[in-house]
């Protein structure tokens, strides 16, 4: 029993000790009129989607008439990017080959589109493309596609194009495209 009432008697002498420190404080409240940091709304982004690029793709074309084409080829463009809207143009060549021959097509294209995040593009495409060997064909072009930047000068990209007849004896057609290019 004695050794209960020690500590009792030892639990609130210190209970006493802390509760007088604590009541004794005194409380404060800060009036300092110190600046409040802004907190940015959009970072300053790591890869800069402006200049010039030229770049290598592969791709598959078919259409009605001409079936499935196999394709490769080489394209330069330009690109101007405003906060996170990114627009360009581009001029691409390729050598298709398939089932009803060997030929090369040309088109150029104008792009439009959002920078999603640092290194991610999503953007909308519209132009013209020319079949430059036998038969002549025509199309206005329009589709979409998504780039990625794997560092700073290199990016890969996936695009649809469908391609509307420019005369009434085409055809349409359909390009699905993956490529690579570097930014200058």
């Amino acid at each position: 029993m004695r050794m209960i009432g020690t500590t009792v008697l030892a639990a609130l002498a210190t209970a006493l000790t802390m509760g007088g420190a604590l009541a004794s404080d005194v409380l404060t409240v800060s009036t300092s009129t110190a600046p409040v940091a802004a907190v940015p709304v959009h970072d300053v982004p790591s890869y800069d989607w402006s200049g010039f690029y030229a770049g290598i793709f592969t791709g598959v074309q078919t259409g009605a008439d001409r079936g499935t084409q196999y394709g490769l080829g080489v394209g330069a463009g330009v690109n101007v990017a405003f906060d996170f809207y990114l627009v360009g143009a581009e001029v691409t060549v390729q050598g298709v080959a398939g089932d009803v021959g060997e030929s090369s097509y040309g088109q150029i294209l104008g792009r439009a589109g959002l920078i999603v995040n640092d290194d991610l593009a999503i953007y909308a495409a519209g132009g013209y493309g020319i079949d430059l060997g036998a038969p002549d064909a025509e199309d206005y072009l329009m589709g979409a596609g998504v780039e990625l930047m794997l560092n700073d000068s290199v990016s890969f990209r996936a695009q649809y194009l469908h391609g509307f007849p420019a005369t009434s004896d085409g055809e349409d057609r359909n390009q699905f495209t993956l490529g690579a290019s570097y930014h200058f």
